[in-house]
Parts: structure tokens; C-alpha cells; sequence
């Protein structure tokens, strides 16, 4: 029966996050006031604090490889021009790559979609394109470490932890591959992380990360240099 009631509980979990996306969907949708989104921020923090307190009892997983994993949740979609956006949070740091050690720790995703219109759809073929931006962390060497040694050698403060906005740049399979059965066969997608904004050395909440991120859309909007960053970085043309 213990093994029941733990499988009823996650499920329950689960269903919570799913039932509470309309609700982040909405706040995000209609109006980005500073009462409403101070709402879905503090929906988004008890909802992380109750995912943890369950892993913590070994009710929910928070691996990413485990298909039923709770390691993210999605907390709204919002339209930006042509630009939609939705938006996840990882409810502890995860690693960026989950079989590599790359030192980079992520927190947030959004999944960037350019929407065409019809006539964009009847003169261009393709699918709506799509982009993928995350908000890690970093822990890199203090230069200043040095000056602050102890009489046993040992740094006090040796690393300084550094966030910023990155694109996923697509590296295995090849994004430029028609060969499907290069995704097929590739397990776990590999690909790099092209950092565009330094936020320092404060965590923002997930609100002001997304208010960054926007800002750099666009930025890009206005550059027209959006969604082209990651063809760039492969090798293709703009």
C-alpha cells in the first residue's frame, strides 16, 4: 500500500504543475503588471519549494533522463510580435548537458517559436522556426582569489559564480542533416551554449529573466538578426 500512496502522491504532483499552466499562461498572456506577475512569481516559488519537499521525501525524481522526471515545469507562454515564448523552470540547477560535465548549470528554458503569418506561410516553405535559450550559472575562477590566501595555501572565495542568458547551438546531430535516421540514432542531443547577456552574480527571479530575454528578442527583432545566431554558429548561411 506505501508503494501505492507514493505513486498517488506524484501523480498528484504531476497533475498540480499541468492543472496550474492555463493560470501561468494567462498571467503571462494578458498584461506583464507589476501585481499580476508578482502572482506568478509567487505561484512559481511554492510550486518549486512543494516539487522539492517531495523529492526530498523520494516521492518525485528530479533526474532529467528519467522520463517521468519533475525536474522543470512550465510557468507561461507569452506573445512578443511574431515572437511566442514559453517558459520553464528547473526546480534545482541542472547540469547543461546531461552526459557531459561542462560546468554550466541551467535554471530556466525558454522555447522561442516564430510564428509566420499566412502570407509568410504561402511564400516560404517550412515549419515555424524555433530557438532555445536558457538561464545558467557558472562557476569560474576569481582572478582576486589569490590575494586572499590563508596560511595553509587554501583560497578563500576561490570561485565566483556568474549567470547569464545563452542560445542552444545545435551541435550532434548536425542541424543542417536531412538524414533522419542521424536523430534516430542519437540518444541525447548534444550542443553548445552561446552565452549573448551577463546578469552578474545574483540569481534573477524567473519574472526578471524573462523581462531580460525579451529584451534581447528584441533587440534582435530590430537588428533582424533573430533566429539566425544558431545557423551561424554551425557554419550555415543568414
Amino acid at each position: 500500500q506505501g508503494h501505492v500512496e507514493r505513486e498517488a502522491l506524484a501523480a498528484a504532483i504531476s497533475s498540480l504543475l499541468y492543472t496550474c499552466q492555463p493560470y501561468f499562461n494567462h498571467l503571462e498572456s494578458t498584461a506583464r503588471s507589476t501585481m499580476l506577475l508578482d502572482f506568478s512569481q509567487q505561484l512559481c516559488d511554492k510550486l518549486e519549494q512543494l516539487v522539492l519537499t517531495y523529492a526530498s521525501y523520494g516521492l518525485l525524481s528530479l533526474n532529467e533522463a528519467e522520463p517521468d522526471s519533475a525536474s522543470h515545469f512550465c510557468v507561461g507562454q507569452t506573445q512578443l510580435g511574431q515572437l511566442k515564448l514559453t517558459i520553464f523552470r528547473y526546480c534545482q540547477p541542472t547540469p547543461y548537458l546531461s552526459r557531459a560535465n561542462t560546468q554550466l548549470y541551467k535554471r530556466m528554458r525558454w522555447n522561442v517559436e516564430r510564428v509566420r503569418d499566412q502570407q509568410q506561410t504561402e511564400e516560404e516553405d517550412g515549419d515555424d522556426e524555433e530557438e532555445t535559450y536558457f538561464l545558467c550559472y557558472e562557476d569560474i575562477p576569481n582572478p582576486h582569489a589569490e590575494a586572499n590566501e590563508d596560511s595553509e595555501g587554501v583560497s578563500d572565495g576561490s570561485v565566483v559564480r556568474m549567470w547569464s542568458i545563452g542560445q542552444w547551438v545545435q551541435a550532434n546531430p548536425d542541424p543542417s542533416t536531412e538524414d533522419i535516421w542521424d536523430w534516430i540514432l542519437c540518444e541525447v542531443p548534444q550542443g553548445g551554449y552561446n552565452r549573448l547577456l551577463f546578469l552578474g552574480h545574483d540569481e534573477p527571479s524567473s519574472r526578471s529573466a524573462t523581462d531580460y530575454l525579451q529584451q534581447l528578442l528584441l533587440s534582435y527583432e530590430v537588428k533582424g538578426t533573430f533566429l539566425c545566431l544558431d545557423r551561424c554558429k554551425g557554419g550555415g548561411k543568414c
